[in-house]
């Protein structure tokens, strides 16, 4: 029978397709390299950038109240067509139509003084009217404007609040870039999380296949030896139930295994599809650390630092702005030139001077203890606030300090569940090996078989507790311990 060469060629393509697809969706991750996928594609990294990128825009806002600001306004045009009354000497109103046009345009820059909370400005305008119903002997256009202006606007005894916003702002920006780096040693701690779960679900998936493998030949075993009258039926049952038992677990593990593959693939942003097969990171990282100097550390780089010295100005600046409401006083000055003319030209011929000065005031006589209350009010908030932040430097400070020493018993448990996972393993090997030439009985068997797995998975559960604990350390004090290096940048 000829196959036909077509047929041939397109069954390879498809055969060569589908190797390449499956190639293409089996990836291999060691920890530093999902923590980095994580903290370049994750959602939870994204939304961490979005946050700083925010906080960014919100400081250069700020700094921008604090800059000259150039203003043009006006209304462009203000026609108006209507039937108005008109109040006449004797009292009398008398309805009379208007239509009329009324343009207005001014230029202001204006400049804030910080160190007192006024502003002041330097202005020019032009007003131009038109009256459309005027008569021939009447007078249709007239022009006027102010050539020049500056004007003063200052409150006196006020809430400053551009004084407190410039200590305060800049505390809350450079907070924002610290809780950036720690947003981002989050995402490290939860990946690893996430990478551990997975790998001993993979390595739990290696036991149930392993122990599946072992007791079928160990029921192979009981089954000659049942042939040859050597054991009992009640011992071959006993295997059979094992093995059975051995299915179950493999179909679990296979199962924990597809969930945790999923949590991970959602997390860094991975093809559900993708076939994921993780390294154990055994090569752990070799460095001292010191109590004291991570709390130092601490203290020098953690948001939280800033965040206590931002909180006691913001419960000053609460208590100076219930100062600032007893009286409200408002002190308003303008010097300059305007002019009324025919013309847009002779605005500026001659222009008239003109100045402004008037003292507003506002004191409350009688206000039944409302300033008293507001003030006291403010100053309870103020103390409460400082109570709080020494209990929160106590906690942050514990805190530290028990992360650390966490993290050096962790590591030192960690050689010993590496040598107890060794020890059970050779264990374990030995026994199989006396069983199949009938020195050790299947009890025995089944001991070794049991501290051989209970070692693995405590072996690779204080793995993740030695990883989880390093990257908890770098998140605490934003420095990395391995390289000897700040994690936090100021300049970035």
């Amino acid at each position: 029978m000829k196959i036909d060469s077509t047929f041939i060629s397109i069954l390879f393509c498809l055969v060569f397709i589908s190797f390449t697809a499956h190639s293409q969706n089996s990836v291999t991750y060691s920890l530093d390299q999902m923590v980095q996928q994580a903290k370049d594609r994750s959602p939870a990294a994204l939304r961490a950038s979005t946050r700083r990128e925010n906080s960014y825009w919100q400081y250069r806002l700020f700094k921008s109240d604090y800059n000259p600001q150039l203003r043009l306004n006006g209304t462009i045009p203000g026609y108006t067509r209507s039937i108005t009354g008109v109040l006449q000497p004797d009292g009398s109103i008398d309805y009379r139509g208007v239509q009329q046009n009324n343009v207005n345009l001014g230029l202001g820059l204006e400049q804030v003084i910080s160190g007192t909370g006024g502003t002041v400005s330097v202005n020019t305008s032009t007003n131009r009217f038109d009256n459309y119903l005027a008569g021939p002997g009447d007078i249709k256009t007239q022009w006027s404007g102010i050539p020049v202006n500056v004007r003063l606007a200052q409150p006196i005894f006020a809430f400053n609040a551009y004084k407190w916003n410039k200590k305060i702002e800049p505390l809350l920006f450079e907070e924002s870039k610290r809780v950036f780096v720690q947003e981002m040693e989050e995402v490290s701690f939860n990946v690893t999380q996430l990478y551990f779960q997975y790998l001993i679900a993979q390595v739990n998936l290696d036991i149930a296949t392993q122990n599946l493998d072992n007791y079928e030949d160990v029921f192979e075993v009981e089954q000659k030896r049942y042939e040859l009258g050597t054991t009992f039926e009640d011992k071959l049952l006993q295997v059979e139930l094992q093995v059975l038992q051995a299915q179950q677990d493999l179909a679990q593990a296979k199962l924990d295994l597809e969930s945790s593959a999923l949590m991970v693939s959602s997390y860094i942003g991975l093809d559900p599809s993708t076939d994921i097969h993780l390294l154990a990171p055994e090569i752990l990282p070799d460095f001292e650390v010191n109590v004291d100097e991570a709390i130092e550390l601490a203290f020098q780089n953690r948001s939280e630092a800033l965040e206590f010295d931002r909180r006691k100005l913001q419960a000053e600046a609460q208590v100076a702005e219930a100062k600032g409401q007893r009286m409200q006083m408002q002190l308003n000055a303008s010097y300059g030139y305007n002019n009324a003319a025919l013309t847009w030209g002779d605005i500026y011929t001659n222009p008239n001077s003109s100045a402004i000065v008037n003292l507003g005031i506002s004191v409350p006589i009688l206000d039944w203890g409302r300033n008293k209350a507001r003030m006291s009010l403010a100053e309870a908030n103020q103390q409460l606030e400082e109570y709080t932040i020494q209990q929160d430097l106590i906690t942050f400070e514990q805190e530290i300090f028990t992360k650390v020493k966490n993290f050096l018993m962790i590591r030192d448990r960690l050689e010993v569940t590496k040598t107890s996972d060794d020890v059970a393993q050779r264990r374990y090997e030995i026994a199989l090996r006396r069983y199949q030439t009938g020195n050790v009985t299947i009890t025995d068997l089944n001991i070794a078989q049991g501290e051989k797995d209970t070692n693995k998975r405590a072996y690779y559960n204080a793995l993740q507790d030695f990883w989880l604990a390093y990257y908890e350390l770098r998140a605490l004090t934003l420095y990395d311990f391995e390289n000897d290096e700040l994690l936090y940048n100021p300049e970035i």
